[in-house]
């Protein structure tokens, strides 16, 4: 199998048999090697995976300035929730939030009869936005301008993946995200890269710290990334990316110069999806996460070469479905029995 292209990552079946396949790409990276990919080379936009990256250029200046909520919802694609509005706000004085070029915008997860109009803050990437408007007011850096890709900001930004990925790196393309900042292109080995990076550098800044501690501001109620940082004891942690991307950095005895794993949904967000496969991938790692919500009469299987044959055998180990889910792809009896001879007859006429 090529590992420059899309690959069956998970299988959703009906009694048995296969009705959807989902295609991706997912990359294990240990300090700069690759321990595993399966379709790991292909081509992506970081998205909003890159956030925990981007805010690395403002650590210093931003310390002792944020709280630990305002510190979370600056690398958060967030659902909007009330907490989240709250620490956004906290981050830019009312006068300064004219400043924040995301685009319009309602909350991400909608409860009963809406009455909002759209607002610039209810952008999943307000945090970043307004966290960065307060960290180029604090080096004397334009804020007008700052989305674009020759403003300072973004400079910064290259330099920071550059550390992690080496000083011959350069993105092969630069296209505006959906929030307006740039985003660059890297293959999903480079993301795997990076972020082994972020567990090696853990304890170097407050992106870790502000994630494991804050994590229902990462995201939000029922997203993939707050429940995995929730679920992993401050060992792992996760960040979603727009059209199916999941990044994993990981602290783990076994791999001390951290593990970096990115996984890629080819046909974009799909947190179900993506889910089942992270459910894997952290369970042969020896941590438990929940299945999402059950299927429609279907249940999930993994594609095994998903994960690295040194750690393909841990897979039994890992309980395929919850206790909560009912076994109702199927009838419960073998309505066989209960079919007359004769209309058995007649069926195969």
């Amino acid at each position: 199998m090529s590992e420059d292209s899309w690959v069956p990552l998970v299988d959703y079946r009906r009694n048995g048999v296969s009705e959807i396949t989902i295609h991706g790409a997912v990359s294990w990276v240990t300090g700069r090697k690759v321990i595993h990919a399966w379709g790991g080379n292909v081509l992506c936009y970081g998205r909003s995976m890159m956030k925990p990256l981007q805010l690395k250029v403002f650590t210093k200046e931003l310390e002792d300035i944020l709280s630990i909520e305002s510190k979370a919802v600056s690398v958060a694609s967030h659902n909007a929730e009330p907490d989240h509005i709250k620490a956004v706000q906290a981050i830019l004085k009312p006068s300064e939030m004219g400043l924040m070029q995301t685009p319009f915008s309602l909350p991400l997860m909608q409860f009963g009869r809406q009455m909002r109009r759209a607002r610039r803050w209810y952008h999943p990437c307000s945090g970043k936005h307004a966290a960065i408007l307060r960290g180029c007011q604090i080096r004397g850096w334009s804020r007008v301008g700052y989305t674009w890709p020759h403003h300072p900001y973004h400079q910064a930004y290259l330099e920071v993946v550059r550390r992690a990925l080496g000083r011959e790196w350069n993105p092969q393309v630069t296209a505006k995200d959906g929030c307006g900042l740039p985003t660059v292109s890297m293959t999903v080995t480079e993301l795997a890269r990076v972020y082994a990076d972020l567990a090696v550098t853990r304890d170097a800044d407050w992106i870790w710290s502000s994630m494991v501690e804050k994590p229902d501001l990462v995201g939000g109620f029922n997203r993939l990334d707050s429940t995995i940082l929730k679920s992993c004891g401050g060992d792992v942690i996760a960040k979603e990316g727009a059209d199916g991307l999941l990044g994993l950095a990981i602290k783990h005895p076994e791999f001390p110069e951290g593990l970096g794993i990115v996984i890629k949904v080819a046909h974009g967000w799909d947190t179900t999806a993506t889910w089942f496969v992270a459910r894997y991938v952290l369970g042969v790692l020896g941590h438990k996460l929940r299945n999402p919500y059950r299927l429609d009469r279907q249940k999930a299987y993994i594609v095994p070469d998903l994960i690295p044959p040194s750690l393909r055998h841990r897979i039994s180990d890992i309980e395929p479905f919850d206790a909560w889910d009912p076994d109702e792809d199927r009838w419960e009896f073998d309505f066989e029995k209960y079919i007359q001879p004769e209309q058995s007859g007649s069926r195969l006429s």
